[in-house]
């Protein structure tokens, strides 16, 4: 007969469960990344905090503002900001190939990029909303009628939709508002559809339709409103996406037009100054990079708060 050995721990010793151990182990891991995203500022506060102070900027520009933003002088042009060698007080910032004040320029770009990331993606947002809801709700033959209509246009790379309706409709604040919004809605239109698609099964809607409510009270009252916090994070996060493509458009010469201060403007003039005045195009780069961060950060903090899963990651 064989008799298995035992193992033997010394009196007072410890013996840690693997299971516990692993336990612990994701505990600490969720503690780390916490602290983490506490540091990098992944909280409401900072994010709004930045936001309200570009719109306010933007709002109040013509106050704010110490400079008109598109009147220059030749004899000022490529100062450096006020803490370079050379640098001067009345210009913080510096000045561009043109003499115009940077920081001035930079305050009333707010008033373009964000205005224009804001109505495109609202319109986008009702579009894609109303096919959405519909397409999730009636189903059946609209439903793929619908679905297939919004497959083929998110198949196609949106720069080139964005080009060649640019190429018919023609520059302009507008109009990129319009080409925007009419590429963006794919995506409120299937993340709605998801929505009402579970939505519908649930005991309170099928209530709803055996009470005798019609579709579109039913969509109105007792659908939309559930679809709501998935629809504030998308216009959250897609407000971030519709700056940096009206920059992109500007930068190509299909958005705003010059002389009016914008972003991507700003970034396309001090492209041949890199070597010499870093300046001109790393000032709206980074007022670009700040607002769609804080943007991307606030719609990352609704979407831990509307989704129980992601709480306690």
């Amino acid at each position: 007969m064989t008799i298995s050995a035992q193992p033997h721990h010394p009196v007072g010793q410890v013996v840690a469960d693997p299971a516990l151990a692993d336990v612990e182990a994701a505990r600490g891991a969720r503690r780390r990344r916490a602290a983490i995203r506490k540091y990098l500022g992944v909280t409401p506060i900072v994010p709004l905090l930045i936001l309200i102070a570009i719109a306010i900027a933007g709002i109040f520009a013509p106050v704010i503002a110490p400079y008109n933003p598109d009147q220059g002088v030749l004899m000022e042009s490529l100062i450096p900001p006020a803490w370079q060698t050379g640098g001067e007080a009345r210009h913080l910032l510096g000045t561009d190939h043109l003499g115009r004040d940077m920081l001035s320029r930079l305050i009333y770009g707010a008033r373009v990029s964000v205005p224009v990331g804001l109505g495109a993606v609202f319109f986008a947002a009702v579009v894609g909303v109303v096919i959405g809801l519909i397409s999730g709700f009636v189903g059946g033959r609209t439903d793929a009628i619908l679905m297939r209509i919004t497959d083929s246009i998110a198949a196609i790379p949106a720069i080139l939709i964005m080009l060649a309706m640019i190429a018919v409709v023609g520059p302009g604040l507008g109009n990129v508002v319009l080409v925007i919004a009419l590429t963006y809605w794919t995506r409120f239109a299937r993340m709605i559809r998801g929505e009402v698609l579970v939505l519908g099964k649930l005991a309170f809607v099928e209530s709803a339709i055996a009470a005798g409510s019609r579709t579109p009270r039913l969509l109105y009252l007792h659908i939309f409103p559930n679809v709501v916090p998935t629809l504030t994070v998308l216009l959250t996060l897609d407000l971030g996406r519709a700056i940096i493509t009206e920059a992109s458009l500007t930068f190509l010469g299909l958005g705003v037009q010059p002389p009016t201060a914008a972003w991507g403007s700003m970034l396309e003039g001090g492209r041949a100054h890199l070597a010499t005045a870093w300046w001109i195009a790393t000032l709206p780069g980074l007022a670009i990079m700040l607002t769609v961060l804080a943007s991307n950060m606030l719609g990352d903090w609704l979407r831990d708060i509307f989704d129980p899963r992601r709480r306690g990651q």
